[in-house]
């Protein structure tokens, strides 16, 4: 958090607990339309690679920096998922990673109590790595949308 308290940096490298729970690098298994990841990270990164390539499935069980380096090996020509290859960087893309993104903190209780606990607060994305690159798989004004459009809707639930 800022000196303030105001915001809450979603990254693996926050000093925030909560910040790094919420981190799409933490470890953090979830199914995505029936099929196991390891972590955000990692299904991010597995995209990259067609169906058919071995890497895909390494990244889809990877998290952190094993899941990013795996990822490094992609010639970023699209992303493949459900027999459908979506442009690289494309709207199609981020709707799929953010789908992703809700179905971890979803499918996890803790996860949706820690996103619900940051109420009152700015959620960013900084990880020391800026700029960010042009075209990404999940830009961080997306992210972040992402998670205080679902914090939102779970605080209206409870």
């Amino acid at each position: 958090m800022n000196a303030a308290g105001s915001s809450l940096n979603v990254a693996y490298t926050s000093s925030d607990w909560r910040g790094v729970a919420l981190s799409n690098f933490s470890l953090s298994p979830f199914l995505m339309d029936g099929r196991l990841m390891a972590s955000v990270e990692g299904f991010i990164q597995g995209l990259k690679f067609p169906e058919d390539d071995a890497r895909r499935m390494q990244a889809f069980q990877s998290n952190a920096w094993d899941a990013k380096k795996i990822g490094a090996q992609a010639d970023k020509s699209g992303a493949w998922w459900a027999g459908q290859q979506l442009a690289f960087g494309g709207a199609e893309h981020h709707r799929l990673v953010a789908r992703a993104v809700r179905a971890r903190i979803e499918q996890s209780v803790g996860l949706c109590h820690v996103l619900m606990g940051t109420a009152g607060l700015t959620l960013i994305h900084e990880t020391g790595h800026e700029p960010e690159p042009a075209i990404t798989s999940l830009p961080a004004t997306v992210f972040c949308r992402v998670l205080t459009d679902l914090r939102e809707e779970l605080l209206a639930r409870s």
